[in-house]
């Protein structure tokens, strides 16, 4: 019972989808370790993800029950859920499920990280809100290790929610390389079952959904990424999942307006960990790009721009406005260049690719604004094709930019926004990169 305990405590969980016997969960459900709940509330409402709109919340005939039942379309990617399905959660307090911890991150905190790191502490002392407001290469994660380890040590539970899976698969090594005894475990689509009760968990906002009071600290990096910052269920999801009281750490490099207002407790750091500055974007035209692509040719600017990188060994990354760009673009490219290779969303092979990267292994990547953030990669450079175009807005293109001169090895590098005519968010985000390093 004691494996079931771990699994289900502070979880919301499909019954007939457990990874325990049927049997075993019908006892704990008839001593009352375990209790049911079924999907869909009287009222409609969804009680995994909260989603109670008409348009979500929609009748069909069941055949499990032989009736008119609800199901939520909202989460369903995650399992149906309707009027008749069953839900269990652990029903007792929990017993001592804490493990003994250990800090093994020996790397120093500059005086603006560990006065940012000391504001968090405090403010999950003290169940207060806070948001850490650093602009990208300031180390906002190191700076979260030791609130997050007196937390530990004091027996509460943390959850480190992030967006995008790109961004938990960064965070995950890091943590556990910094808390090796501690259970970590690190959540998102169709990641590998993992045993144990995790006092520390890593995870995307969408896993969320299947917690409910569940953690006494929450911080949400990257809070103003999509999806989260576009949907109300995700922030709902995050209320979910942490108990009452506890506080949310948010963590972001371009806040939005509704965020700095509703936050009372903030850290600025406007400096990155190795004191050098954030590269500044340079604007180079690129006239009909896409017209180029749709011909079967590259555009000379940039070959030769790519050339020069592949010159200088440099890795590269060029981010594009659209997945049709590029896998129109991917083609041609590799005529030129075999070894590059591209990422979106959708690619299943999306980490390893990376990986490639990292390990000197490609040359470059094309990818979308799926990799604009969460990815951590030395000398890095920078391409943005299309940069006028609406995806890239002030806060795309700032976070494209703080993926150069991360490292205190290369803290310089390049950021070029290739454009069909300059926009008002290419300027915005410009402006503020200079207005980040002291108006330089």
């Amino acid at each position: 019972m004691k494996q079931v305990e771990e699994f289900l405590t502070g979880r919301i969980w499909l019954r007939h989808f457990i990874p325990f016997p049927k049997e075993q969960i019908d006892r704990a459900i008839l001593n009352g370790s375990v209790t049911t709940r079924f999907g869909i509330t009287d009222e409609k409402q969804c009680i995994r993800c909260l989603e109670h709109s008409l348009q979500k919340i929609v009748p069909f005939y069941c055949e499990a029950c032989q009736q008119i039942c609800h199901y939520c379309r909202h989460c369903i990617k995650m399992g149906r859920i309707s009027s008749c399905t069953e839900l269990i959660t652990w029903a007792l307090p929990s017993t001592n499920l804490l493990q003994s911890h250990s800090f093994n991150w020996t790397g120093n905190l500059t005086p603006l990280q560990q006065r940012a790191s000391h504001e968090v502490q405090k403010s999950i002392s003290q169940k207060n809100d806070h948001l850490i407001y650093a602009v990208c290469g300031a180390g906002k994660t190191e700076l979260l290790f030791p609130p997050i380890f007196e937390a530990l040590k004091i027996g509460l539970r943390i959850c480190l929610a992030a967006p995008r899976t790109d961004v938990v698969l960064e965070l995950t090594p890091r943590l556990r390389a910094a808390f090796p005894n501690t259970i970590i475990h690190s959540l998102y689509g169709n990641a590998p079952e993992e045993l144990g009760f995790a006092q520390l968990v890593v995870t995307t906002t969408h896993q969320l959904y299947r917690f409910e009071n569940a953690f006494d600290v929450m911080i949400v990096d990257e809070a103003d990424a999509f999806p989260y910052s576009y949907d109300i269920a995700l922030k709902r999801a995050v209320v979910k999942a942490k108990k009452k009281e506890a506080p949310i750490v948010y963590v972001s490099a371009t806040p939005s307006t509704e965020l700095l207002k509703q936050v009372a407790h903030v850290s600025k750091l406007f400096k990155r960990f190795h004191g050098y500055p954030l590269p500044i974007p340079k604007f180079q035209s690129l006239w009909r790009y896409d017209k180029t692509f749709a011909k079967g040719q590259l555009p000379k600017k940039l070959t030769v721009w790519v050339d020069e990188k592949i010159d200088k060994k440099e890795p590269f990354l060029l981010f594009f406005p659209t997945i049709e760009l590029i896998e129109q673009a991917i083609d041609i490219f590799k005529r030129k260049y075999p070894a590059l290779e591209a990422v979106y969303s959708q690619d299943a092979d999306r980490k390893e690719k990376v990986m490639k990267l990292r390990q000197k292994e490609i040359p470059g990547l094309i990818t979308s604004t799926i990799l604009e953030r969460g990815i951590t990669i030395p000398n890095v450079q920078v391409a943005v094709i299309g940069a006028d175009e609406a995806i890239f807005d002030a806060a795309a293109l700032i976070q494209i930019s703080g993926r150069v001169g991360r490292s205190s090895e290369y803290p310089d590098g390049e950021i070029i926004f290739f454009h069909n005519g300059i926009t008002r968010q290419m300027d915005k985000a410009k402006k503020m990169i200079i207005s980040y390093n002291g108006g330089l």
